[in-house]
């Protein structure tokens, strides 16, 4: 059965960056609304062709939102829970959906039930809600040592097999659909999660609200466990991610070939499925930073869009910036933008108006949504393959070539007639005996043809 997500274009935002937050909470100023000056932004998205909202963390947290310290309550540094309903009600009041970050494996340092253990150690009530050591000290000078996401100390391992933090949680969720009616989630850190508190996350969520989508940030691994076992809807594609940009800068489309057919050909291991696809996000490189060839940015976004999977735009990445991490910081990825200077003023000016044509073929594209996937040819700057369901049947060429090239297309159980260009409209190919050659097939471009009959 379709799900929603089927034809989502998604638009992720990050609103501590954006917001131009302070990047420490000291827990004791007003709340300030910052949540408006994402309105623009909101925009901006729908104006790009998208149709959900990935909204990064907005909970009450220490520095960066996924460190947090209040399951309950919007961070001051953003608002309070009002600012966020009201930003809820403006993200649907453009047709967007709305999925929010749930962070559930860990919280920071600050979040109330570890300042209890803090104070009272052995003694305190909440002891079992973390995995603890009495027997030696942490590495920050507390009494005790304590397991932590990835070695971070400043990112607290959640007891999530103790009934307590799951109430806690569940309520916390409860509150959520209650007061801001999100249509999914992105679970951070999927890939440390329990799998029997995965299973149990989503059944809580679907009872509270049917077709309800779970994400899981997933980076390495077999996908299928979390799809299948795990009950997850979905993951974070990062094998196609990083083949994205590296089968350009290595002239090496081999690679992202693979991927995809491992992935989503015959017998592929998310066949069927609609991963989340990105070619960047808060945690890596700008694509434009990625890419060695600045032309590339639109060959990669082809594949992108016309892929399987829910494509992802991160916000200032549509105008072509940069953006690289220092070892230890992120915020350089998650920065304060000015948008009405960007869309003045776009480093890349044609990449906007091809991401709109994109999406917007997305989104009007049955086989886009839900076609299968098969190859039908490959070089190493060139991947021509096919798109196909009930409704529609779609061959796609993208070309990363410096030069125009003909390509020569064979459909063996394809009827006589002919291939439509729905991307550069205006322009068709006749089709014989299940052949047809493309020319001109451009540089940096891709064709999106239809077949059909007669």
């Amino acid at each position: 059965m379709a799900h929603w997500v089927d034809q989502a274009v998604f638009y992720h935002l990050y609103p501590l960056g954006q917001c131009g937050a302070p990047q420490r909470n000291d827990f004791s100023a007003a709340p300030v609304p910052r949540l408006d000056r994402l309105i623009s932004w909101l925009d901006q998205a729908r104006d790009l062709g998208a149709n959900a909202l990935y909204l990064g963390p907005v909970l009450e947290s220490s520095a960066h939102g996924y460190d947090i310290a209040d399951f309950f309550h919007v961070d001051r540094r953003l608002g309070d829970d009002r600012t966020m309903s009201w930003l809820a009600d403006q993200v649907r009041a453009r047709g967007l959906r709305l999925v929010m970050e749930g962070v559930f494996h860990h919280v920071g340092r600050d979040f109330w039930a570890f300042r209890d253990l803090q104070a009272h150690g052995p003694d305190s009530r909440f002891r079992d809600w973390f995995h603890l050591d009495f027997t030696r000290r942490s590495p920050l000078g507390d009494a005790f040592a304590y397991q932590t996401w990835n070695g971070c100390q400043d990112l607290v391992k959640l007891n999530l097999q103790n009934p307590e933090v799951r109430s806690h949680l569940w309520e916390a969720i409860t509150t959520w659909l209650r007061e801001w009616d999100p249509d999914g989630l992105r679970l951070d850190a999927a890939d440390h999660l329990p799998p029997a508190f995965l299973q149990d996350l989503g059944r809580h969520c679907r009872d509270l609200k049917p077709g309800f989508w779970l994400m899981g940030e997933v980076v390495a691994g077999d996908y299928r466990r979390y799809l299948e076992q795990d009950g997850l809807d979905a993951v974070t594609n990062y094998e196609a991610y990083k083949g994205l940009f590296s089968s350009h800068n290595d002239a090496n489309y081999f690679e992202i070939a693979y991927t995809l057919r491992r992935q989503f050909g015959n017998y592929g291991l998310c066949q069927g499925r609609t991963l989340y696809s990105f070619a960047d996000n808060h945690d890596v490189d700008r694509l434009a930073s990625r890419l060695a060839n600045p032309a590339h940015l639109y060959p990669v976004h082809c594949l992108l869009f016309t892929m399987p999977g829910a494509p992802s735009i991160y916000y200032g990445s549509e105008f072509g910036i940069t953006g690289v991490k220092n070892p230890s910081d992120d915020w350089p990825l998650r920065p304060a933008l000015d948008l009405a200077a960007l869309q003045a003023h776009p480093p890349q000016p044609d990449l906007p108006a091809a991401i709109r044509r994109l999406a917007a073929l997305r989104r009007a594209c049955p086989a886009l949504a839900q076609g299968d996937y098969r190859e039908l040819a490959l070089s190493h700057r060139r991947l021509v393959f096919s798109r196909r369901c009930h409704e529609q049947w779609l061959v796609i060429a993208v070309s990363a070539e410096n030069q125009p090239a003909s390509q020569d297309i064979r459909l063996p159980d394809a009827p006589d007639g002919t291939l439509v260009d729905l991307l550069n409209p205006g322009q068709s190919f006749p089709l014989h005996n299940g052949r047809a050659q493309i020319s001109p097939l451009w540089p940096g471009w891709a064709r999106v043809l239809e077949v059909r009959a007669g």
